[in-house]
């Protein structure tokens, strides 16, 4: 199949448009928006590659240093370069590590790679002073490619799919409708608009109904080098880091309230859900790109 007239992307129940992409090279740090992406087994080339970890080995997000939202990401040839207000830049070799180190993440222990005491310095220095003293002492850690962490076989239908340090599943899908649904319930309570930064989804669609990428299963992108395939496998469960502004760094509940009101998921027991967690089924090493036309099926229990 050639074309997109003849590719199973335009034969399908829902039309799409990839809008935005995303990925979050450190666990729990900014983002960084891309036009294109390599997509592999774990998910977008890069996401969730590393990861703050305390003394004992243990995973470190914005649940606890909100000010981590601040920490910018950025590649520039070889290197990952994070800045942060008043810090010199960190500059990392994308190929470089140090040590090897056991970390823990959710449930999970896994093998992984200590990028050196530069490296727990610089994150030490500029989240340690405002954090619990358990927390004052960081390291950054790198994912171990030789390792499998294995997503939840519960969602999965039993089947085995990977990712790096994600919370539990390689893609995070949201759409721009969802977005716009929010923000009008905000503006409705006198709240300010929020973005989807907040969110830190990995794959934005465009041109769906608010919220339609919970009622889709399997979908499919159009590449230049053929088709894609990935799937909706579980809601995204929300915990507070959606009330942080990634500008500032403070919380306010406007956005769990919003979402309370409407957002409330029986799948999980109620859990306030926004976005879709989702899995790689086809097309390693394929370039997904802004602007990808999407091609999805609805979801029929």
């Amino acid at each position: 199949m050639n074309t997109l007239t003849e590719s199973p992307v335009a034969a399908a129940d829902v039309q799409a448009r990839i809008a935005q992409l995303w990925v979050y090279p450190v666990k729990s740090c900014a983002g960084v928006p891309l036009e294109q992406a390599v997509l592999t087994p774990t998910g977008l080339e890069w996401d969730r590659a590393w990861m703050v970890v305390d003394a004992q080995g243990g995973f470190v997000t914005q649940r606890e240093l909100p000010r981590m939202a601040l920490i910018q990401p950025a590649f520039k040839l070889d290197q990952l370069v994070l800045r942060a207000p008043g810090m010199l830049a960190l500059h990392l070799s994308l190929d470089g590590v140090e040590s090897p180190r056991r970390v823990r993440v959710w449930d999970d222990e896994v093998d992984a790679w200590d990028m050196g005491d530069l490296a727990a310095q610089w994150f030490s220095d500029f989240l340690g002073p405002d954090a619990p003293q358990d927390l004052k002492k960081l390291r950054l850690v790198r994912f171990d490619p030789e390792v499998r962490r294995l997503c939840s076989q519960k969602w999965t239908g039993g089947r085995e799919s990977v990712t790096q340090f994600a919370d539990g599943f390689g893609v995070l899908v949201a759409s721009t409708a969802s977005l716009d649904g929010l923000n009008a319930r905000l503006a409705a309570a006198g709240e300010a608009p929020v973005d989807l930064r907040r969110f830190r989804p990995n794959i934005v669609l465009s041109d769906v109904e608010p919220h339609d990428e919970d009622r889709i299963a399997g979908w499919r992108v159009q590449t230049d080098g053929g088709v894609a395939a990935l799937e909706n496998v579980k809601p995204c469960a929300r915990c507070p880091i959606p009330n942080i502004d990634p500008v500032t760094a403070t919380s306010t509940p406007a956005v769990s309230d919003a979402l309370q009101a409407y957002r409330q998921d029986p799948r999980l027991n109620g859990a306030i859900t926004f976005g879709m967690n989702a899995i790689v089924l086809e097309g390693d090493g394929l370039v997904l790109k802004v602007g990808q036309a999407v091609g999805a099926d609805w979801q029929f229990d």
